[in-house]
């Protein structure tokens, strides 16, 4: 049975967001496909994941071993999240792109799962390549929406785009391979013309392909 989690970080509310449009869409066609699936969800959006401060850097570098209650205290939340990344097959994101960037709550939810000993290691022994992934094997679905448009490579504002290179250098944490990536993005949102519409169209029709298409592979697999 394939596990499939959903993370929401849009700051919008449900009836407004193009991201939550698609991870919703996703999962109702991944379902569709294969209904024995396990669907986990978490909406950092609207419920934010607390940042990470020098308590919580102090805990997540001590050896589980020499830590003390409240370092384990200050990390369950953290240990909680991982854990949902480790079960998963598929990890689907709702990444709404913000001032070119990526919302606070999904780099909040991102700063928890990046943990050593947990989703990497790191040892000096391995020269200037010290952090190697410890998960592997898992695909990730970016469900996006930009106000403007052209943030693909070689478009007009590819240069702009610090969303989508931001997520690929972070995947590994969630034992995601660069070829494991898929990204789908509603484009032309403030313009609100027949652009935008033409491109929801296409994200949602796009959407359901890709989730009908990993969902195949998942039953193929189990």
């Amino acid at each position: 049975m394939p596990t499939l989690l959903r993370i929401d970080a849009s700051a919008q509310l449900e009836d407004r967001s193009l991201t939550r449009h698609l991870t919703g869409l996703f999962t109702q066609s991944f379902l569709a496909e294969a209904p024995e699936t396990k669907v986990v969800t978490r909406d950092v959006g609207l419920n934010p994941i607390p940042a990470i401060d020098h308590k919580f850097i102090h805990a997540a570098f001590t050896p589980p071993e020499e830590r003390e209650a409240w370092m384990d205290e200050r990390l369950a939340l953290s240990d909680e999240l991982v854990d949902e990344v480790i079960a998963a097959d598929i990890v689907v994101l709702g990444a709404p792109m913000y001032n070119y960037g990526m919302p606070t709550a999904l780099k909040g939810w991102i700063d928890h799962i990046a943990r050593i000993g947990r989703t990497f290691s790191f040892d000096l022994a391995r020269g200037d390549t010290p952090i190697e992934p410890i998960l592997s094997g898992k695909q990730l679905v970016v469900l996006s929406s930009r106000g403007e448009f052209g943030f693909e490579p070689g478009g007009v504002r590819a240069h702009l785009n610090a969303l989508d290179p931001a997520l690929a250098a972070c995947a590994h944490y969630f034992g995601v391979a660069q070829a494991g990536i898929d990204t789908i993005a509603i484009e032309y949102q403030e313009f609100k013309d027949a652009r935008h519409d033409a491109s929801v169209e296409s994200a949602e029709t796009r959407t359901r392909e890709l989730a009908a298409k990993l969902a195949g592979a998942a039953a193929q697999a189990a």
